[in-house]
């Protein structure tokens, strides 16, 4: 049997603090590398290469929050933009009113490389490790 490839945690990440923030109703805002490439956004909005988005149901039409790409229509200054960026461009997402949220670390997008466990020294078998997941 074929083993299918580890998908990246991101995407999967992201939707689900966005739904546990949009029903707790908070205020979700992404934190988007504006300089990645692929990037769309409008950049008089951009500082220090980043743009926060909010990404909340009432600021937005049309989200689309996949695998890839994100994609919305969101308003900057009263004027209606098409904004579309690779999940790989997001940097965090948290919540305006709490600040609580999440910060990804390049390991969210792609497999790793398996790791081989340590041998244990007293019985010579293999052990497990853990890892923390940022």
């Amino acid at each position: 049997m074929a083993e299918s490839p580890i998908r990246p945690k991101r995407p999967y990440l992201l939707r689900a603090m966005h739904q546990w923030m949009t029903d707790s109703g908070h205020t979700p805002h992404l934190i988007v590398d504006a300089e990645r490439p692929g990037v769309e956004v409008p950049h008089a909005y951009v500082k220090d290469g980043k743009i926060v988005l909010n990404v909340s149901l009432n600021a937005t039409q049309r989200l689309e929050l996949g695998n890839d790409w994100i994609e919305l229509d969101t308003r900057f200054a009263g004027v209606a933009q098409r904004v579309r960026f690779p999940v790989n461009a997001v940097l965090g997402i948290y919540a305006r009113e709490t600040g609580e949220g999440m910060v990804f670390s390049d390991q969210d997008m792609g497999p790793e490389p398996p790791t081989r466990p340590a041998p244990s020294e007293e019985t010579g078998r293999t052990r497990r490790q853990l890892k923390v997941v940022k």
